[in-house]
C-alpha cells in the first residue's frame, strides 16, 4: 500500500511544483529522498545503558534499528577516546520516510508547547533541511513511563531539490509548518 503522503505527492504536488517551476520533465521535480535522525549522546561516555534505552527510542520513531555513530578523533577536553561510542544515527528511506514524515507534520510537531512552526532558516544551500527536536516525548510513539531521561534528537530531510527555494516549496506543499517570520 502507497503511504498516504506520497499518494498526495504524487497526485496533487508534483503538478503544482511542475507548474510553479516550469520543470517540463517530470523527474525535474524534487522528492524528499531520505530522513536521517541522529542523537548525539555525550553522557554514553559514563552511561552504557543509556545509549541501549536512546536506540529503543530511535527504534520506535522510525521503525529501525539505530547504528552506534563512534569518535572519530581523541579529544581531551570533552574526555573523549578515538572509537568511544558517542551518539546513535537512523536513515530511513522508502515507505517508512513517507509515513515518519507524515507523522512528523500531521502528529508531532503540532504537540509542541507553544509552537510557532518550524525555522525556514535551516536549510543548507541545497534544499536539504535540518530540525532539531529538544525531546523525544513529543512523538506519539514514545511512552512518557518507559523513557530514562528526555534526549534531544536532530532530524535531516534530504530532498533532491537543488536550491533552498524548490526544498523549502516542496516540504510546504507536504505539509511543514515553517514560521511566519520569513
Amino acid at each position: 500500500m502507497v503511504p498516504r503522503l506520497k499518494q498526495r505527492y504524487r497526485e496533487e504536488i508534483v503538478p503544482a511544483l511542475m507548474q510553479e517551476f516550469g520543470y517540463t520533465n517530470i523527474m525535474q521535480v524534487p522528492s524528499v529522498s531520505k530522513i536521517v535522525v541522529n542523537i548525539g549522546m555525550g553522557e554514553a561516555l559514563n552511561d552504557a545503558k543509556s545509549l541501549d534505552a536512546a536506540a529503543q527510542d530511535l527504534g520506535a520513531i522510525t521503525g529501525q534499528k539505530a547504528v552506534i555513530t563512534r569518535a572519530k578523533r581523541s579529544i581531551a577536553n570533552f574526555k573523549v577516546r578515538e572509537g568511544n561510542a558517542i551518539g546513535l544515527v537512523v536513515t530511513v528511506r522508502g515507505t517508512r520516510m513517507w509515513e515518519l514524515l507524515d507523522r512528523l507534520v500531521n502528529a508531532t510537531l503540532p504537540r509542541i508547547r507553544d509552537f510557532r512552526g518550524v525555522p525556514a532558516e535551516a536549510f543548507d544551500g541545497r534544499g536539504n533541511f535540518s530540525l532539531g527536536i529538544r525531546e523525544q516525548l513529543i512523538f506519539p510513539e514514545i511512552e512518557y513511563d518507559k523513557i530514562d531521561r528526555v534526549r534531544g534528537l536532530q532530524m535531516n530531510i534530504g530532498t533532491t531539490a537543488r536550491s533552498d527555494e524548490e526544498g523549502k516549496r516542496l516540504l510546504e506543499l507536504l505539509g511543514m509548518p515553517f514560521s511566519r517570520g520569513t
